[in-house]
């Protein structure tokens, strides 16, 4: 192309300036370039003190043959230009010229250490719902909180939130295990914790979706579901349900046991988030939208307080609506019929004979617990031949009644023999029993002890504590833990559900912790137990508030099945509870004791007896499958790289 005619030595067009490439003519209204200063930096511009000069306007001509003009408002010593993809140069002081400090990927900002504690706080008020405290109306503000602070969260800040609030709720939870060690509190707090990350993680993500308060009630259930079963058999302790053992959510496990008291609190939590989401844009609306610091991930226009302030009937609505779903939630549980009305009685006597010490070492010398018992029901057989007590028709000991097992000790069946025949019924005796044909096993059973026949059918516990009563991986991990060598021998667990025929009641035997696991007492009412007996020992964890959480789940069990539940501990506590979960009778503990009562035997089954673990299923595979499609959803909206959506 030949060149253009030269316009520098001729009159220049309106508008145009003679320091303009080419002669190009500049936009009327732009300020002139700024001339060159003598030492060859470019001169201020016009203006405010610090605005950078405005760029100037591209050549819109050729300039003449081999001049090489730089743009008037370039600097006569520019930098060299970084390399494609370069970060920008940083000074000593170590952020980049004319550009804000940046903060330490280290050290924390205030917003996430408030969220962080506020995260602690909800855990530990969960904590407060459980006995000893049993304020069973925080279990709803601590799952509100933990829904507002992952509320249009990321996935990871939402984890951050749920593992902050599972540690100090499990730490506050569990602290009974400080008997055994701190460590132990705090090891088997984090293990929980962690389950409670993935909750946090599922609750943001599906905090974007409509309905979010119903799938973050199915997310509480899955975690539940999941922490109950893994590892090594799961951990059912800290349950929503079992912080609601004597709430308005309680009746609701005659319907679909635990887990629908579960969904029920987190609904009812959930719904109380959505309550005061509402209420904050009600109060925005009738005072207008304020700023509100950027956030990691954007907010629907509603829930943000830098979008105009919603019109007040809106946000007024919803929270009427969540407010009076959470009300009605919260007590449907009065519409729910609890049966108690007996096919047979039965009475029983329990007899709890108390141990040396609280403890590690509460075992004391050999045959020491199993003398209390007997001298207890001794004197309980002279009770009755005296008229001060009415016969009892059974008689019922606690686990480790017998620290000896009675079928290779003489003197330890010696003294069962005794007591069994001086009260004249049949006596269930909590004993520990050498396996017949595994070597080295022990077993944990209750074994029906009949006055004329002497020992007879019997139970084994289903599901022995791991680093109680057995240790997993016990070669690997004794070499690194001492205390293990405190659990010389593993239990051997059983295979049949616990109903067995005692005097004339046929009963429901559980064991200790088993009563945590929905599936075995489950089982044993399903197979004919018309009344439940937890044989436990709480020795180890006297006084720490841990009697008290089982003796919680008890009271779960008599309404989720409608059966009598008779707890019997060698320290306490223990209790008779009727099948509408009401505690008619209970110890002290460390003392000699017992209970005598007339027990209901019923033979009807409750809904949440027929459909099992259904209700579970079905409302985990809810919250997961709302999770994944809250995942899908937002790949879908995310931006390809020519800027489409790939919805």
């Amino acid at each position: 192309m030949a060149p253009g005619p030269d316009t520098t030595s001729g009159p220049l067009p309106a508008g145009a300036s003679a320091d303009a490439p080419g002669g190009a003519a500049e936009p009327a209204g732009r300020p002139p370039a700024p001339q060159a200063l003598p030492d060859g930096s470019p001169a201020p511009a016009s203006g405010a003190p610090g605005d950078a000069a405005p760029p100037p306007a591209p050549a819109t001509g050729p300039s003449p043959a081999g001049a090489k003009q730089p743009p008037a408002s370039a600097p006569a010593s520019a930098p060299s230009a970084a390399p494609h993809g370069a970060p920008p140069e940083t000074p000593p002081g170590g952020a980049p010229e004319g550009g804000p400090r940046r903060r330490s990927a280290l050290r924390p900002s205030r917003p996430g250490l408030l969220r962080c504690a506020a995260a602690a706080a909800g855990g530990l008020a969960l904590a407060a719902a459980f006995p000893p405290v049993g304020l069973w109306p925080l279990s709803l503000v601590a799952v509100a909180a933990l829904g507002l602070l992952t509320r249009h969260r990321t996935a990871r800040q939402g984890a951050a939130a749920g593992l902050v609030f599972g540690l100090a709720f499990f730490v506050g939870l569990l602290q009974w295990l400080r008997v055994i060690g701190w460590d132990a509190v705090l090891g088997l707090s984090l293990l929980q914790a962690l389950f409670l990350a993935l909750l946090g993680s599922g609750l943001a993500v599906t905090s974007r979706l409509p309905l979010w308060p119903l799938w973050g009630a199915c997310l509480w259930v899955a975690e539940e579901w999941a922490r109950d079963r893994v590892p090594l058999g799961g951990f059912p302790w800290g349950r929503l349900a079992f912080a609601n053992t004597g709430s308005p959510f309680t009746p609701l496990a005659a319907l679909g046991g635990a887990p629908l008291v579960t969904f029920a609190v987190a609904l009812a939590g959930t719904l109380l988030a959505a309550a005061a989401l509402a209420a904050h844009r009600l109060r925005r609306a009738r005072r207008g939208a304020g700023p509100e610091r950027p956030r990691t991930a954007p907010a629907p226009a509603d829930d943000r307080a830098d979008a105009p302030a919603p019109a007040p009937g809106r946000p007024a609505r919803a929270l009427c609506g969540a407010a009076g779903l959470a009300a009605a939630v919260t007590l449907a549980g009065y519409a729910v019929p609890i049966p108690t009305d007996a096919d047979d009685t039965v009475d029983i006597a329990v007899v709890q004979g108390d141990v040396q010490q609280p403890g590690m070492d509460f075992l004391g010398r050999p045959m020491l617990i199993l003398n209390n018992h007997v001298e207890a029901t001794l004197d309980l057989a002279a009770d009755v031949a005296a008229g001060r007590a009415r016969q009892p028709d059974l008689v019922i000991w606690p686990e480790n009644a017998s620290d000896l097992d009675p079928h290779r000790s003489p003197e330890a069946y010696a003294a069962i023999d005794r007591a069994a025949d001086a009260v004249g019924v049949p006596i269930l005796v909590g004993a520990l029993v050498d396996h017949p044909t595994e070597e080295g096993y022990v077993e944990n059973q209750g074994i029906v002890w009949d006055p004329r026949t002497g020992p007879g059918d019997s139970y084994t516990k289903q599901h022995p504590v791991p680093f109680g009563e057995y240790v997993p991986f016990r070669e690997q991990l004794s070499t690194v833990i001492t205390r293990l060598e405190r659990v010389p021998r593993d239990f051997w667990p059983g295979r049949q559900a616990g109903v067995l025929q005692v005097g004339p009641a046929r009963l429901g035997d559980v064991i200790c912790f088993e009563v945590a696991y929905d599936e075995i007492v489950r089982d044993t009412v399903t197979a004919g137990a018309r009344a439940l007996v937890i044989q436990t020992n709480n020795a180890t964890y006297g006084r720490t508030g841990q009697p008290e959480q089982q003796l919680a789940m008890s009271r779960l069990r008599a309404m989720e099945h409608g059966r009598a539940v008779v707890t019997a501990a060698p320290s306490g506590i223990s209790a008779i509870v009727a099948p509408d979960g009401t505690i008619e009778q209970r110890t002290e503990e460390f003392t000699r004791d017992v209970l005598t009562a007339e027990l209901p035997l019923r033979d009807d089954v409750t809904l949440a007896d027929r459909v099992g673990s259904a209700p579970e299923w079905a409302l985990a595979m809810v919250g997961l499958l709302a999770w994944a499609a809250a995942i899908l959803h937002g790949r879908l909206r995310r931006p390809d790289e020519k800027g489409n959506s790939r919805e």
